[in-house]
């Protein structure tokens, strides 16, 4: 049996389809990656969160192996 990863967003229990690659740059160095996980509803507002504090975004299809 596998289990299914959940989306990132608070409260939101759907299966992740993405994932998104950022880093807050004033803390982190460039090689440092966080990864987030969303779901098809919450991708946009996810990645958008992450972009308005002018974080480097990269959101790719699937989930990270």
């Amino acid at each position: 049996m596998t289990e299914e990863l959940e989306c990132s967003r608070a409260g939101c229990r759907l299966a992740a389809t993405h994932h998104i690659l950022w880093r807050n740059p004033r803390i982190h160095a460039e090689d440092r990656t966080k990864v987030w996980l969303a779901c098809d509803e919450h991708v946009g507002f996810l990645s958008e969160y992450l972009r308005s504090r002018e974080f480097p975004v990269e959101v790719r299809e699937g989930i990270p192996q």
